[in-house]
C-alpha cells in the first residue's frame, strides 16, 4: 500500500509555501532524509526530506504550486512500512539541508522534546515572541506590525490546556501570544495543532480601527478596458515583504531625520586597507565600516536596540547587537542578520557581509538567518539617490538608510574658499512611540562625527 507524504512542520509561523524544485522522480529509490523537494517559505528555501526509506510512487506537485502543511505531496512505498504518521516529525531539534540551511522542524528558540512542565518553566521569563520571528520576513525582516493584533487576541483568550493535540513549543508559543488552543482546530493528522494554526488565529482578529492594514482594499477596476494588462504572482518573498511593510507601516508612527557624513578622510582609510580586507575574503564596503559604527551608536543609544511590546506597554532592552543588512536578489529583498556585530573587527564584518550577500543570491539563506536583527541597514548607495524613508524592520525600532555619496563644496573659513568634500547622504527612520525627535537626531549626529572621526568608535563606541 503506497504510503501519503505530506508536507511537514517548516517551523515557527511557517503554513504554507511555494514550491522552488522537485528533487526526485517516479521510480526513483530514496532514503530517509533525503531531500525531495525545496519549499520556498517567506523569504528562504527550505529542503524538505524524507522521513523513511523507499521508492517514488507518484507525485502530486510541480514547480511554482503552492502548498500547506499537511499536504500531500507525493506518494512512495515505504520500506519497512513506515505509517502515514512518520510524517510528522516526532522532535523539534532535527535539522536538515546543506550549506547551512535549516531543516523542516528546526528554529531558533523551539523545544527540543521536554514536557509541558519543563517547557512552561523555562519559558517563564521568555519575552513576547513577536510575529516577525515567526514568519522569518526581515527584512530581515521580524514583524512587529501584528502587536496590535496580538494586544487584542491576548485580551479575549485565555490560556491554552494541556490536553490539547499539540508539541510542547505549540503550547508555549500559544502562551506567549495568548492564543486559546482548545477553541483552534487543528490541520494536521489528529486534528494536531501547528504553528501554522496559531498563526493563523492570530491573524484573523480584526486589526484596531485607524490602522491601515483594518481597512478593506477597494476592488481594482477592470483595466483591460483601456488596454492590454498581463498579471504576474509575486513570490513568497514579494509577498512577505509585502505583508511585513504593510504592519509595520500601519502599526508603527514613523519619523525619518535626515543627516549628512563628511567621509573624505574615512574613503582614504576604506581604500589604503581594501587589500587587506580582500586577503581575508571580503570587501571594505562603506556598509562593513557603518555596521560597526551603529554597533557603537547602540551601545550609547540602548532605546534604539530594543522593541516594543504593546501587550505590556514595555520597553525590551536587547544587551545584544545583531544587524540586518538588506540585500537585494533576482528574488526581491532579503535581510540576513550578522550576529553579535559588537564582538567582531571591520574586517570580520566586511568578510561575513560578503558570505551572506552570496549566500543570499544563491537562494541558500535559512529561516533562522533572517531571524533575531535587533537594529536594520539598508544601502542604495550603489543604485543612486540623495535620500529617502525606510520603512522600520518590525520588531525592530529603527533602521538606517545610505544614500550615494558625493562631492559637495565646504567653505574654509581659514583659508577663505571653497574645498571638495565627500559627503555621505544618511536616513534615519524610527518608531515615534519609543524615539522622540531629539534622540534620533543625537543618534543621527553621533554616527556622522563617528564616520568624520573613526577614533570615536575606540573611545566611545
Amino acid at each position: 500500500m503506497a504510503t501519503e507524504f505530506k508536507v511537514p512542520e517548516l517551523g515557527e509561523g511557517v503554513s504554507s509555501g511555494t514550491v522552488a524544485g522537485v528533487l526526485v522522480s517516479a521510480g526513483d529509490t530514496v532514503e530517509a532524509d533525503q531531500p525531495l523537494l525545496e519549499l520556498e517559505t517567506g523569504k528562504s528555501v527550505v529542503p524538505v526530506p524524507a522521513t523513511t526509506g523507499g521508492t517514488i510512487k507518484e507525485i502530486l506537485v510541480k514547480a511554482g504550486d503552492e502548498v500547506k502543511i499537511g499536504q500531500v505531496v507525493l506518494t512512495f512505498d515505504a520500506v519497512g512500512g513506515a505509517s502515514e504518521a512518520k510524517t510528522e516529525p516526532a522532535t523539534q531539534g532535527e535539522t536538515s539541508g546543506d550549506n547551512g540551511s535549516i531543516g523542516p522542524v528546526h528554529q531558533q528558540g523551539l523545544s527540543t522534546g521536554m514536557d509541558d512542565k519543563e517547557d512552561e518553566d523555562a519559558g517563564k521569563n521568555r519575552h513576547l515572541v513577536p510575529p516577525s520571528e515567526l514568519s522569518g520576513s526581515n527584512g530581515g525582516s521580524n514583524g512587529a506590525g501584528h502587536q496590535s493584533t496580538l494586544a487584542a487576541v491576548a485580551a479575549t483568550s485565555g490560556v491554552s490546556g494541556a490536553s490539547v493535540p499539540a508539541a510542547p513549543s505549540v503550547r508555549r508559543l500559544a502562551r506567549e501570544l495568548g492564543v486559546d488552543l482548545t477553541a483552534l482546530k487543528g490541520s494536521g493528522p489528529g486534528g494536531r495543532i501547528s504553528f501554522g494554526d496559531v498563526k493563523n488565529a492570530v491573524q484573523t482578529v480584526a486589526a484596531p480601527s485607524g490602522f491601515a492594514s483594518g481597512i478593506a482594499a477597494a476592488p481594482l477596476p477592470d483595466f483591460t478596458k483601456w488596454g492590454a494588462v498581463e498579471r504576474k504572482p509575486l513570490s513568497g518573498i514579494g509577498r512577505a515583504t509585502a505583508e511585513q511593510m504593510a504592519r509595520s507601516w500601519a502599526t508603527i508612527p514613523h519619523v525619518t531625520q535626515f543627516d549628512k557624513a563628511d567621509i573624505t578622510e574615512l574613503e582614504k582609510l576604506r581604500k589604503q586597507y581594501g587589500k587587506q580586507a580582500e586577503a581575508a575574503g571580503g570587501k571594505l564596503t562603506v556598509t562593513a565600516i557603518i555596521m560597526k559604527v551603529v554597533a557603537g551608536a547602540l551601545k550609547k543609544f540602548p532605546q534604539f536596540n530594543a522593541s516594543f511590546d504593546v501587550v505590556s506597554n514595555e520597553l525590551v532592552l536587547k544587551s545584544y547587537y545583531s544587524i540586518g543588512v538588506a540585500v537585494d536578489t533576482e528574488r526581491g529583498l532579503l535581510v540576513p542578520v550578522v550576529r553579535d556585530v559588537e564582538r567582531k573587527n571591520i574586517i570580520e564584518l566586511a568578510v561575513e557581509l560578503n558570505q551572506i550577500a552570496e549566500k543570499a543570491r544563491a537562494k541558500k539563506t535559512s529561516l533562522e538567518e533572517l531571524q533575531g536583527g535587533t537594529f536594520t541597514i539598508t544601502n542604495l548607495g550603489g543604485i543612486g539617490g540623495t535620500a529617502f524613508t525606510p520603512i522600520v524592520n518590525a520588531p525592530e525600532v529603527a533602521i538606517l538608510g545610505l544614500s550615494r555619496g558625493g562631492l559637495e563644496p565646504f567653505w574654509n573659513a581659514e583659508k577663505n574658499e571653497f574645498v571638495p568634500r565627500l559627503m555621505l547622504p544618511l536616513s534615519l527612520s524610527y518608531d515615534h512611540r519609543v524615539i522622540n525627535g531629539a534622540d534620533g537626531a543625537r543618534f543621527l549626529r553621533w554616527i556622522c562625527q563617528a564616520l568624520e572621526n573613526p577614533f570615536m568608535i575606540a573611545l566611545e563606541g
